[in-house]
This record gives structure tokens, C-alpha cells and sequence, in this order.
């Protein structure tokens, strides 16, 4: 396009380029800025076109990690950041937005969250310009889709395995879920799974259907039905392993089903414990908890490693489980030991009902597998969609941490008109938080309210600065520098009521804002 040579002089020079001027020689004019930012704007639009071409062609070839992709290009990323059309120039100076990326279909309901004023929503991973956090469901994220100006990631359900969390944790970003949104859904599953553990139901639909192929179903009906018999629920026990927002509330419809129910859970809250029914028996191990029930329903994390949750279900729990218990697996498939269970279903009329796909169990006659439904209703998807809208939005504008998988829960008060707030994400090691109150005493401003909280290797500050007197940009532009600079400092954020800026990182000793 055509551009419109101007000569304004330093002093007469608009936003979007007074974050300029002060790093200018005093001779430049309004022409020379425009055109070094557009070489920049050019620069960083090639790299980002060729990269999104990339992603068309091959989407999984998109392999550079996080920090090499950001160390070619340091620019000024608030003026890109905010969903404006390059091709465009009358959109360039446009108010900014936060840019959220989208994978998988998310709810509409959850969507609608994000005021349209306030936030853009890209769908497709090349179609985000500069994502600042991203929102998905059961899409394996991948460190390369993950750009350098992601402040936050939600996942619309409860497991995060899907997510790389201990690199996001690395580079301090944190990860939000959205625990017991789909709680209702799942526990209306496992109802599901003890009638279907109990009555040969899938059985007899099976067999229906093959009478009526062979235009007998009208004559057999009556007859067949005794291949088919079962057991009723009520007075049966029920074991929960694990009484967090699913298993508490499946005790509590099985109790008022007729159902005896059994417990365990080491970590039970007390906001747990409180909705459990009052009849509920308490163990204190996995395999007390199963000896005596009919019904067993797994409702623990899936967790990697050493101390993990891998095969917990074994063939030391299963050996003790009565010879024709239904085992109801609507948690994850990598809990049970697949062996120990065939073993266990190939010797008895034991049952296993689970929406986990095995490669060892999917054609047993005494397994029922079923797609993972436990959280595919339309109210479900609703919710998650919109708590973790929800939790996104508070934390890129005010801050706030909550349900978060890697990073303290931090809940903050309003921050004070006369303020701006600086968030501040470091490594949780001695002395830190002395550091970064010192920078702002050197900067002669003063700390109106702070917090400090800390979660395993992270920590999380956040402090409301006073605005008095200090009414500039570049003040606090300085100082940010300065803190995001130290060692061990990850990234910093300055909320100030404007969408998407003023944040920057550190990159491998880069600065990057």
C-alpha cells in the first residue's frame, strides 16, 4: 500500500510509537520510527507466514522449541499482539485485544465468557497472531504450539495429561482445569456402568438385534429373556476409590439407590468429606475397601512415575476382590493392570465396564468397553467451557489463580484505582522477593499491597504499585526490564487495564517484551 511520508517531529509523535522515542536518536522523525517498525512488523510477518504455511502442509512437523523460536525475533510484541490486520494499514492503530487460541471444539456457551470487546477467539493454531493464553480439550498439546506471548492454559476437564505441564512449569506458565465441572456427567456414567455390570443389558441388545435380522426377534422375545438375568443394586456395596467432586457424589446416588457404600480416599477434603452420605464406611486401603463389595468405581488421577497412580488397580487389589465383582473404570484406562484383570474375568463372572478403549480387554465377554463418553453431554462441555473461560479471564485481567495444576492458588483483592498491578513469575529459590521489592525502591516507587505465594519449584508475586507521581510509561517500563532481567525470574506482567500488553520474559538471558 501507499504510505503517506509525514515528518512530526519527536515530541508530536502518537501512539502507537511513543514507546519509541526515548531509545531514538533526537534527528529521527516520524517517518524514520514508522519505518523501522514496519521493517520489524515485515520481518516478524514473514517468519510467522512461513511458519503457519508450515503448519497447513505438515502440522505435526512443527517441532522448534519454545525459546529458539523467540530468540530470532525480539520485537515489541504489544503492537502485534492484538488481532490487528497487517494486510490492513487503517487497522494498525487499533485498540487491542486479548487473543485466545482455541483447539478442539469448545462450547459456544463457554466462549460467549469472553466479551467480544475485549477478546478475539482463533480457532486454528496458524490463525493466532501472538496467543496469550489457550484453551482446549483433549487435543495433545505440543511444546512447538506453544507461542512465547502464552500467559495461561486451560484445559476444559479435570486430567492435564494431554499437557506438557512440568515444561509449562519450566517456563512459567501456568496450567488451569476445570475440576469438577463435568462431575455430574461422569457420576450419571458410572450409574450407568453398575446397571450395565448387573442386568447383561448389552447382552440382550445384541442379541435382539441379530433375532431381528433373522425376523425371529417377535417369536423369541419371551423366550431368550432367561439367558439374560442379573442381579438388583439395591442392598449391594458400593466401593468409591477416591472421594473427590466425582466419587463423593457417586456415593451418594448409590446410597440413595438402596446401595451400602465404602471409601477411600487418603487426600479426602473437607468439602468432600462434607457431601458424603452419612452411612458411608471409611477404610484405610485400596484393598480393605474392596473385599467386600459388589461394586468397585475407581475415581482417582492417572499419575507418571515413581509414587505414581500407573496399575494401581493390581493383582494385589485384584486378587482380593469378591469373584464376580464389576469393577467400573470411568477414571483411566492406564489405572488398571490390564493382565491382572483378564486373568481375574477369565476365572470367575466378574465384570469391567470402562470408556477405555484395551487392547487386551475389548472383546472379553465378561468386559464392556465403551467409547470415553464420561464427559460427552452438551451440559458438560457447558460448564468446563465456561470455567475455564472464566479462570482465564481473571487471571490475564486481574491475576487471580485458581484451579491451577502447577502454580499456587491465589486468590487477590481489587486493585486500587491509583495503581497498576506487576505479577511477577520466578523460580522459588531464597532472596527473590527481596530482589524485586529493591528494584522498585530504586525506582523511587512504592508497593500499596502485596502477595507472595509458592508452589513446589514456582513463585508467584504479585505487587499493586502506586501510580502517584509516577504517571509514565517508562518508569515502569525500566523497572520491569530490570526485574525480568534478574536470574531466576521467568516472566512479568504489568496489568494496567489495557488488553494484552506489558508482558515480558526472559529468554535465556533475552529480553523479550
Amino acid at each position: 500500500c501507499a504510505l503517506r511520508r509525514l515528518s512530526t517531529p519527536l515530541k508530536d509523535i502518537p501512539e502507537p510509537f511513543q514507546s519509541q522515542k526515548d531509545t531514538l536518536h533526537p534527528s529521527y522523525t516520524y517517518t524514520n520510527i514508522f519505518q523501522i517498525k514496519m521493517a520489524s512488523l515485515a520481518t516478524m510477518t514473514m517468519q510467522r507466514s512461513a511458519l503457519r504455511s508450515m503448519s497447513r502442509t505438515s502440522y505435526k512437523q512443527q517441532t522448534r522449541p519454545l525459546t529458539e523460536r523467540a530468540g530470532s525475533v525480539l520485537i515489541d510484541i504489544d503492537h502485534y499482539a492484538s488481532g490487528w490486520n497487517i494486510a490492513d494499514i487503517e487497522e494498525f492503530t487499533k485498540a487491542g485485544k486479548y487473543q485466545i487460541q482455541t483447539f478442539n471444539k469448545i462450547s459456544e456457551k463457554g466462549l460467549q465468557q469472553f466479551p467480544p470487546e475485549k477478546y478475539e477467539i482463533k480457532p486454528a493454531a496458524w490463525e493466532a497472531n501472538n496467543a496469550h493464553a489457550i484453551l482446549l480439550r483433549s487435543h495433545k498439546l505440543q511444546e512447538s504450539e506453544v507461542d512465547v506471548t502464552v500467559r495461561a492454559i486451560a484445559r476444559c476437564g479435570a486430567g492435564t495429561n494431554n499437557v506438557p505441564v512440568s515444561r509449562m512449569t519450566e517456563l512459567g506458565i501456568p496450567v488451569f482445569n476445570t475440576p469438577g465441572a463435568n462431575a455430574n456427567a461422569v457420576k450419571e456414567l458410572v450409574l450407568c456402568g453398575i446397571l450395565l455390570g448387573s442386568r447383561r443389558i448389552v447382552d440382550g441388545i445384541n442379541h435382539m438385534t441379530e433375532l431381528g435380522k433373522q425376523g425371529l426377534a417377535k417369536e423369541r422375545v419371551e423366550k431368550d429373556k432367561a439367558m439374560f438375568g442379573g442381579r438388583e443394586i439395591k442392598g449391594k456395596t458400593l466401593a468409591v476409590i477416591g472421594l473427590g467432586h466425582i466419587g463423593s457424589s457417586t456415593a451418594v446416588d448409590a446410597a440413595k439407590l438402596g446401595m451400602k457404600t465404602v471409601g477411600y480416599d487418603p487426600a479426602l477434603s473437607i468439602e468432600s468429606a462434607l457431601k458424603l452420605p452419612r452411612t458411608i464406611k471409611l477404610t484405610d486401603s485400596i484393598v480393605s475397601a474392596v473385599q467386600q463389595a459388589d461394586y468397585i468405581s475407581i475415581n482417582i488421577p492417572y499419575i507418571k512415575g515413581e509414587g505414581g497412580t500407573h496399575g494401581i488397580i493390581g493383582k494385589d487389589v485384584i486378587s482380593n476382590m469378591k469373584p464376580d465383582a464389576v469393577l467400573l473404570n470411568f477414571a483411566r484406562g492406564e489405572l488398571v493392570d490390564s493382565e491382572a484383570m483378564k486373568e481375574f474375568l477369565d476365572g470367575g463372572n466378574g465384570k469391567y465396564v470402562s470408556d477405555f478403549p484395551d487392547d487386551l480387554l475389548w472383546d472379553h465377554k465378561n468386559a464392556i468397553i465403551l467409547p470415553h463418553l464420561g464427559a460427552s453431554t452438551e451440559e458438560a462441555e457447558d460448564a468446563a467451557a465456561s470455567m475455564a473461560a472464566e479462570t482465564i479471564k481473571n487471571f490475564l485481567e486481574k491475576g487471580t489463580i485458581v484451579n491451577s495444576v502447577n502454580f499456587p492458588e491465589t486468590s487477590l483483592p481489587d486493585r486500587p484505582e491509583n495503581a497498576v498491578r506487576f505479577v511477577c513469575v520466578n523460580q522459588n529459590l531464597p532472596g527473590m522477593l527481596a530482589h524485586i521489592t529493591e528494584a522498585f525502591a530504586k525506582a523511587n516507587l512504592n508497593i500499596l499491597q502485596q502477595i507472595n505465594h509458592s508452589r513446589g519449584e514456582i513463585a508467584y508475586n504479585v505487587m499493586d504499585v502506586d501510580i502517584t507521581d509516577h504517571d509514565d510509561v517508562l518508569s515502569f517500563k525500566e523497572v520491569q526490564e530490570v526485574i525480568t532481567m534478574q536470574e531466576g525470574v521467568l516472566s512479568s506482567r504489568i496489568i494496567f487495564g489495557k488488553a494484552g500488553q506489558g508482558y515480558a520474559k526472559n529468554l535465556m538471558g533475552e529480553y523479550f517484551v
